[in-house]
């Protein structure tokens, strides 16, 4: 009759031990034995015709070694299900586990040991007593002005006038790259492109008043551009910005087009063109509803630097004990892929982090009783469906458009979208809850401050 013991042998982790009797493992040995010699296709004997003894002598071992290891690994499974442990990973099996001492013309009592880390006990941290800052984000005239200036360019109308005289041209341009004589290369960089004239650098920019369609230039990129705007013309014209003499390249520009976009003027039209749902009556009616739409957005960012300061919390103020000789070892054996002594013990720190942000999570899933539903998957498909299109109604679409249900049904029938959207969902219900029971202490900050503040964070 086959045993199963198990002894601690350090901090969360134990030790258990499988043995096994001939009776465990011979019926089923002989049984498959029979079963095999059914299937066993030989030359020479009819399909099911074929010798026990041959079976034997030829399969015997393999088949033995199977099902020995069959039988361990089901004792194994069932022990740890009475006994209702909770571990981490697989059981690792242990050096001395042999299994070429394994042979079935010599059947004995077999012993297997097998090393488990076992999950500890966890108390996440008490949310209720945490006060952590919610930045308020400033809406400042300058912000309404530009985001003002930008939806005007944007519902404006764009003209043909002959020549360049303002910033806010845009040149549309036919790049050549040129070789150190000057002349154009066969081989090299070419690309049309559209650059407003406000997008070149302040020095460069007073060369190109007064030119007119079909003029043509001479540029280097690292003169013409300042760091942040040849970034983008780099990788526009398929150069890397990586590449320092790529900076350096000189390039003959074409002007094709020369155009000027006339900004919608701030009346009824453009009102309705940009809040449909609002009754706006003048400009400062439609600086309050811009206004209020901006806080919303950066209500958003406010929002997900409360979480980040949320999981922060969790993180340091949650207190969990790891078996980490058990964990180390897994990570040299269990993965993937094997991992030497040293990798692991540099990439501990790290897997440790998320192994506990892990336990966390399943914990608050469990205290406050989160669930995510086929409910859930849905209207997250559907969202994430409206905002590809530019968030259009949503109503609307559902009773006109019968294809975005066929869309969300597709979606519900892919796998790794609906694991995917399962942990967004539940991640984002986590932090809801998580919001509601900290206490928010709110502080006013510029846009500018909390950029740099997110900035300094992130580095």
């Amino acid at each position: 009759m086959a045993t199963v013991t198990r002894e601690n042998i350090g901090q969360l982790n134990d030790k258990i031990t499988v043995k096994l009797s001939k009776e465990d493992y011979l019926p089923s040995f002989e049984k498959a034995l029979k079963n095999y010699s059914k299937q066993a296709n030989i030359p020479g004997f009819r399909k099911g015709m074929v010798p026990a003894g041959l079976i034997r002598k030829m399969h015997g071992q393999s088949v033995f070694t199977d099902e020995v290891l069959r039988t361990v690994e089901k004792q194994l499974s069932d022990f740890m299900v009475n006994e209702k442990l909770e571990i981490f990973a697989q059981p690792l099996p242990l050096p001395e586990n042999d299994s070429a001492n394994l042979d079935h013309m010599s059947p004995s009592e077999y012993s297997f040991a097998f090393e488990v880390g076992l999950k500890p006990e966890i108390r996440v941290a008490d949310l209720k007593a945490a006060k952590l800052p919610y930045y308020k984000i400033t809406v400042s005239e300058e912000m309404l002005d530009e985001e003002t200036n930008r939806l005007q360019l944007r519902n404006g109308n764009m003209t043909e006038p002959e020549l360049v005289d303002n910033e806010e041209n845009v040149l549309n341009l036919s790049f050549q790259e040129l070789d150190e004589n000057g002349a154009v290369k066969e081989d090299g960089a070419k690309k049309d492109n559209s650059v407003l004239v406000k997008y070149f650098a302040p020095a460069f920019r007073s060369q190109l008043m007064g030119k007119k369609k079909d003029d043509v230039f001479q540029l280097t990129l690292s003169e013409a551009f300042e760091e942040k705007e040849r970034e983008w013309i780099l990788s526009d014209l398929g150069l890397s910005k990586e590449d320092p003499a790529a900076s350096g390249k000189k390039f003959q520009a074409t002007i094709t087009k020369v155009g000027l976009v006339e900004k919608a003027p701030l009346d009824e039209n453009l009102f309705k063109a940009i809040f449909p749902g609002k009754e706006i009556a003048d400009e400062a009616g439609f600086r309050a509803a811009l206004k209020e739409d901006i806080e919303l957005q950066l209500d958003n960012q406010s929002r997900n630097q409360l979480y980040d300061s949320i999981y922060h919390y969790l993180i340091d103020q949650t207190q969990i004990e790891f078996p980490e000789s058990f964990l180390k070892r897994w990570m040299q054996q269990g993965g993937e892929q094997p991992k030497t002594a040293e990798q692991a013990e540099k990439e501990y720190p790290s897997f440790a982090n998320s192994l506990k942000w892990t336990l966390i999570v399943d914990q608050l899933v469990k205290d406050n009783q989160i669930e995510v539903n086929q409910d859930d998957l849905r209207g997250f498909a559907k969202a994430q469906l409206f905002s590809y299109m530019g968030n259009m109604n949503m109503g609307q679409l559902d009773i006109e458009q019968p294809w975005v249900n066929d869309y969300v049904e597709r979606m519900m029938k892919d796998r790794k979208f609906v694991e995917d959207s399962y942990h967004r969902i539940q991640t984002d219900k986590i932090f809801n809850v998580a919001e509601n029971l900290v206490t928010r202490d709110e502080k006013p900050i510029s846009l500018e401050d909390f950029q740099k503040m997110q900035a300094e964070h992130h580095h």
